[in-house]
């Protein structure tokens, strides 16, 4: 055990994207136990790609290398795509993004072999096989510990534009829930969840995780389960927000949004954010989690209450007029996702179509297979 933390610094706004994916059976469209086989196909045909068990038995998780633009995290993402899908074919078991399976029932899941997993386990009891649901990460890379800092107070702000648009988990338990995005309610039930603490630079981070750990409540980073945190082991911003998308093309959007937002605020010569910064954070974050990107959102410093769908549009706007990299085909896919609805949206439309949430995941599938598909 170290005295304090060394945050590892990496190349400036490069990016990692991970994805958590649903395992689904093909006749019914229920999750199924698949992921230790299909880990275990998909590493012999494709030993070089980042594939690897999650929480329960009905999840595996993608992850693409370090990339500096769309178009990399894009292929990355298709061929692990293309993988996944390969290896699960193989096995007669259907892939599928989502955050959150419309119908399953969490008693049936089983926890996956590790030592990691089985230590949550038994730490959160039951709320482990209620993990089963379905995020993407992206990691920001940042030159130095205080500009991590500096970067996850200022995307806090963009929280519930990030929510809004990944939004993919309206069903849950049979139910339509009313909610957009359904999944962050569970990560809510963690104990470590939510925000970072306010702290103003890595001195004061580094203190307020030495305080943690000598209560014994916290032994790594990987203890906490907030919205946005600091990676130091990997020299990155995790944004931690996202339902996973249903298609890998809107992934890849999200990823290079996170980054030209990331490019805007370290441009700053300083970022002045007070504690006062988050007076409104739990409430613009529920707006996005139920409305999506029909919620508002308030400037906790100037009040002012204006439509989600708005401050997205200006932000877009802001990142052309800023960003001399800003890759047009991302942020058109934000302005698509906007226009068209959010894929809560999507699936809502399907279950209209259908009637029933096993015609929906098996649409799901279908979608997540194809390239392109919007």
């Amino acid at each position: 055990m170290t005295d304090s933390l060394d945050f590892k610094a990496s190349e400036p706004f490069t990016l990692g994207v991970e994805l958590e994916l649903e395992l689904v059976d093909r006749r019914d469209g229920d999750l199924t136990r698949a992921a230790t086989d299909l880990l275990r196909i998909a590493q012999k045909r494709h030993p070089k790609l980042d594939i690897k068990l999650e929480i329960t038995e009905s999840m595996i998780e993608v992850a693409t290398a370090v990339q500096r633009d769309h178009e990399g995290v894009l292929a990355d993402l298709r061929a692990l795509r293309d993988a996944v899908c390969e290896a699960a074919e193989l096995l007669n078991v259907g892939v599928c993004g989502g955050g959150a399976h419309p119908f399953q029932s969490w008693t049936e899941r089983h926890i996956a072999e590790g030592a990691r997993m089985h230590y949550i386990s038994d730490l959160y009891g039951y709320l482990a096989k209620q993990f089963t649901v379905f995020g993407q990460h992206v990691h920001v890379g940042c030159a130095d510990s205080d500009a991590a800092i500096k970067l996850v107070h200022g995307l806090s702000r963009y929280v519930p534009h990030f929510i809004a648009l990944a939004a993919s988990s309206p069903f849950l338990q049979g139910e339509d829930t009313a909610f957009d995005c359904s999944r962050m309610n569970t990560v809510s039930s963690f104990p470590l969840s939510g925000r970072m603490p306010f702290v103003r630079d890595w001195a004061e981070f580094n203190a307020y995780f030495e305080k943690m750990r000598s209560t014994g409540v916290v032994n790594s980073m990987k203890d906490f389960y907030w919205d946005i945190r600091p990676k130091p082991e990997f020299g990155t911003v995790e944004v931690r927000v996202f339902d996973t998308p249903l298609c890998v093309e809107r992934a890849a959007a999200l990823a290079i949004y996170v980054q030209c937002i990331a490019r805007l605020i370290l441009a700053r010569p300083t970022l002045d954010i007070t504690e006062d910064a988050y007076l409104a954070y739990t409430f613009n974050r529920f707006q996005a989690c139920r409305f999506g990107i029909q919620g508002e959102i308030v400037d906790p410093i100037t009040r002012e209450r204006r439509p989600l769908d708005q401050d997205i549009r200006e932000t877009v706007a802001t990142i052309r007029q800023n960003v001399p990299s800003a890759e047009d085909e991302a942020l058109r896919e934000i302005e698509r996702c906007i226009d068209s609805g959010n894929d809560a949206t999507w699936l809502r439309a399907r279950f209209a179509e259908s009637g029933t949430l096993g015609m929906v995941v098996a649409a799901q599938t279908e979608r997540f297979a194809r390239s392109d598909d919007r």
